[in-house]
């Protein structure tokens, strides 16, 4: 997990991975801190272990944070630091892909700024974000939050905004559209990467638009638009 290298955003189901989850003091990663991480070991579809403490930020915890995951100073004052805690996080993940929701432009930050920080190394592990997937899957809808992929998939958001409550929702909502993925019949919006299976959307290049598969750089794939 941890290397000399970030790892890579995938845009595709897997059914071996580590969803994940964090709440912190604010939206920043550059002065937020983390006040509580989950995760749960999912193998083959199935949760088969779970991950979760409140973290002591080493610093007040401002009200409008609080408001929003219920976690208050009082609440973190006898719980362990990040450092202790990512260094656990990082065993139980181990090198399995991380999955989670916004991940990509808020979680991963908060990982890549504390690795480097603690162990002066990167977290390598690939990783997808339901949030970028369920844009592909879902287009028809018009907002793509945790919760609104919840109920329209039925599933209860009661709890949310705790990380091991969200952990359970998104890997319930990761199963859901990779069921979708794995139907493209019933989904003819989708189109899958022949290459990595990763999701194809249109982009434009120097002669129009053309297929470019999401993992790109890893996947280079591309096809005309018929």
């Amino acid at each position: 997990m941890l290397a000399n290298r970030y790892g890579s955003r995938l845009n595709k189901y897997v059914e071996d991975y580590c969803v994940f989850d964090l709440e912190t003091t604010g939206i920043s990663y550059k002065t937020d801190r983390v006040v509580e991480i989950s995760a749960l070991k999912v193998i083959k579809g199935e949760v088969v272990d779970e991950f979760s403490s409140l973290v002591n930020p080493l610093m007040p915890i401002p009200f409008y944070a609080s408001q929003v995951n219920g976690i208050t100073d009082d609440m973190v004052a006898d719980s362990p630091v990040f450092e202790e805690l990512l260094d656990k996080f990082i065993d139980f993940a181990s090198d399995m892909i991380l999955v989670g929701h916004n991940i990509h432009s808020f979680d991963m930050k908060f990982l890549y700024r504390d690795a480097k920080v603690f162990y002066d190394k990167m977290i390598d592990n690939d990783y997808i974000d339901t949030l970028q997937l369920s844009r592909v899957c879902l287009p028809q809808l018009s907002h793509h939050k945790l919760t609104d992929l919840s109920q329209y998939y039925g599933i209860s958001t009661e709890g949310a905004h705790r990380a091991l409550n969200d952990c359970y929702m998104n890997y319930r909502v990761f199963e859901e559209l990779g069921k979708g993925l794995a139907n493209p019949v019933q989904n003819s919006q989708i189109r899958l990467c022949p290459r990595c299976k990763s999701t194809l959307i249109k982009r434009k290049g120097k002669y129009g638009e053309f297929l470019g598969c999401t993992s790109y750089p890893m996947c280079k794939y591309t096809e005309n638009v018929t």
